[in-house]
């Protein structure tokens, strides 16, 4: 299971809005096929790692990180190609989420004369597929707040100076959580100020979808991110701003997604939703305060990763968050850290919401 893992986290950030799912044949103790999903559309691991073993199947036992499946989409049910192969026993990671479909495919199995193992590495399991697992249940992706701060909570000085705050393996680290998630959003803000590219600079990597709130469609149609067509470009604006400014971001190749009006709060609940239904099960936020504080009072932060560097800007620099109303530490969120690491010369700090902690406990 833990090489079907590993095979699984190969497609991360290129199965959307499948999960990233991997699995093995084993024979007499010898691993005799290996898959992953690669991409929607394409076969799913299970059929991929069955064709590499194929008559060595028969009689084997197949490892899947993901309960196998018994629906139609792009391509066929999975579970009747297990059946057919010949496989003496599957053992599953975890079962689909879904509660339409969750169990089904294992009871197929069963009702076949298959011998059936579920919630092996089930944690790890459940880890590989949570933004999948986040839009079945909650109707919105995975959320993964990034920040970048000085030690005394600075994102820039007061001139708007942030290249760099955080060192080179920081960014490394960055450019990998890129490669792993289907898409990197900022708000408009940011995106004037620094013209960010937010791509993968990683040797085989692959470019997220980027995404700028901008409510008033400021974004320049010279933005780098719209000069270099690496990947997508979604704008998302609640439609108030001119027609001629959503005309020339179309035409310089940008997809304008137009979420209804709302308060903070409530837009930004509306915009993850609308993220999910286009498919998006993971999404990396990268700045700035604003959006950063909007997603914290709307709680809608799964994860915080904050790099702190050695350094210090002063209170006339720009805060890490903005103004979020609270008059009250009672009232003030509570994380919980889950992990600390050194990245060269600064310090990752992941921390998850205690509130979240204590509803999943």
């Amino acid at each position: 299971m833990a090489c079907a893992l590993e095979l699984g986290r190969r497609g991360l950030g290129r199965t959307h809005p499948n999960p990233a799912v991997g699995a093995v044949v084993v024979r007499a103790g010898r691993v005799v096929g290996r898959g992953w999903h690669a991409r929607a559309g394409e076969a799913h691991a299970e059929i991929v790692a069955l064709r590499d073993a194929g008559a060595r199947g028969r009689g084997a036992t197949l490892y899947c990180t993901l309960e196998p499946c018994t629906t139609s989409g792009r391509t066929p049910p999975c579970v009747g190609a297990v059946i057919s192969s010949g496989v003496r026993r599957v053992v599953v990671g975890t079962i689909d989420p879904h509660p339409r479909v969750r169990g089904r495919g294992l009871r197929a199995l069963r009702a076949a004369g298959i011998e059936v193992s579920s919630g092996i590495e089930e944690s790890a399991a459940r880890e590989l597929i949570r933004g999948f697992v986040s839009v079945v249940t909650r109707g919105r992706p995975w959320v993964r707040l990034k920040l970048g701060t000085s030690l005394d909570g600075r994102i820039a000085t007061r001139s708007g100076d942030s290249r760099w705050v955080t060192g080179a393996a920081a960014r490394a680290r960055v450019h990998l959580w890129r490669d792993e998630f289907d898409g990197v959003l900022v708000g408009s803000g940011t995106a004037l100020a620094d013209d960010p590219l937010l791509t993968c600079r990683r040797r085989g990597g692959r470019d997220p979808v980027r995404i700028v709130l901008d409510r008033r469609l400021r974004l320049p149609v010279g933005a780098r991110m719209l000069v270099d067509g690496r990947s997508p470009v979604w704008i998302v604006t609640d439609g108030r701003a001119p027609p001629v400014r959503r005309r020339r971001l179309e035409a310089a190749g940008a997809r304008v997604l137009v979420v209804t009006p709302a308060p903070s709060v409530a837009w930004i609940d509306t915009v993850l939703g609308e993220l999910a239904r286009q498919g998006l099960t993971s999404l990396l936020v990268e700045g700035g305060a604003g959006i950063a504080a909007a997603l914290v009072v709307a709680d809608r932060v799964d994860e915080f990763a904050l790099f702190q560097a050695p350094l210090l800007i002063g209170a006339d620099g720009v805060p890490i968050i903005e103004g979020m109303g609270v008059t009250r530490l009672s009232d003030a969120p509570r994380l919980a850290c889950v992990a600390t690491e050194r990245i060269g010369s600064d310090v990752l700090l992941c921390f998850e919401r205690a509130t979240v902690r204590r509803r999943q406990a």
